[in-house]
């Protein structure tokens, strides 16, 4: 894989829509920039219509979101991105067959996340993430990998994070941040260090209410960031601690 700097990014996005938003962003208010012409070029896809990610990987639904995903990005390539970054967890367990059909590279916003904490020396985290990742092990296997222990909440504080999710998040309700709260505490309580947020809407309550940053490592953050300095830019306005460790990383 090329490791130039990208010319043009492109945005898998609308999965959901307010997650591509947010994702959008943050990589502008995040990058530093004097004028417009010093930040990052991009193209945005937002296929809103793309068959939902969880019920097709849970069997609840036979419309498969691949298709969709493969035509999106390969307009997203056809129209000159170089590099490709897709705001959503869930969509991830598609990643493989997303890469092999273009010829641009995509960040993977899993494997990035899950890097960072790596280089965090945590060795066990939380993951609140939709039933389609948890259930899909998308985290599980990862972590596994770089010797991190993930912890899922148990069925029933799911349960709730899949109505916080879908029910409130997704259907443009409000959240609140001690409904998340009361689902990451008892994690905390049998030894998760951190708390991934694993699935992008629930950065939106990171962003809109007020999580602790040192609790909560959001994975559309960690995305934007390893984004920005992947397309050559600086990044401000993270934590010195995600600035740090991601600018250690080696870049993809």
């Amino acid at each position: 894989m090329s490791h130039a700097t990208p010319a043009l990014l492109g945005i898998l996005g609308g999965l959901g829509p307010m997650s591509t938003v947010c994702f959008y962003e943050m990589l502008t208010s995040h990058t530093f920039a004097t004028s417009d012409k010093e930040h990052i070029d991009m193209v945005i896809s937002s296929r809103a219509t793309t068959p939902d990610r969880t019920a097709y990987i849970l069997g609840r639904s036979d419309l498969n979101p691949l298709p969709v995903m493969i035509e999106e990005a390969r307009k997203l390539t056809a129209y000159g991105a170089d590099l490709l970054a897709v705001p959503c967890n869930t969509a991830h367990y598609f990643y493989d067959a997303l890469r092999a059909s273009v010829s641009v590279p995509i960040l993977n916003i899993i494997e990035e996340t899950v890097s960072l904490l790596a280089r965090m020396k945590v060795r066990q985290v939380g993951i609140l993430a939709t039933e389609g990742t948890v259930c899909a092990g998308a985290y599980h296997k990862v972590c596994r990998a770089h010797g991190i222990t993930a912890v899922a909440p148990p069925p029933e504080d799911q349960k709730r994070l899949n109505t916080l999710i879908y029910d409130t998040i997704k259907s443009g309700r409000r959240p609140r941040a001690e409904d998340l709260e009361r689902i990451g505490r008892p994690l905390l309580r049998n030894g998760c260090e951190r708390l991934i947020l694993g699935c992008t809407e629930l950065s939106l309550i990171k962003r809109d209410c007020g999580l602790e940053d040192y609790i909560y490592v959001d994975s559309t953050e960690v995305l934007a960031l390893r984004t920005i300095l992947r397309c050559g830019k600086t990044p401000i306005g993270f934590s010195d601690e995600l600035l740090t460790l991601a600018a250690e990383t080696t870049t993809r």
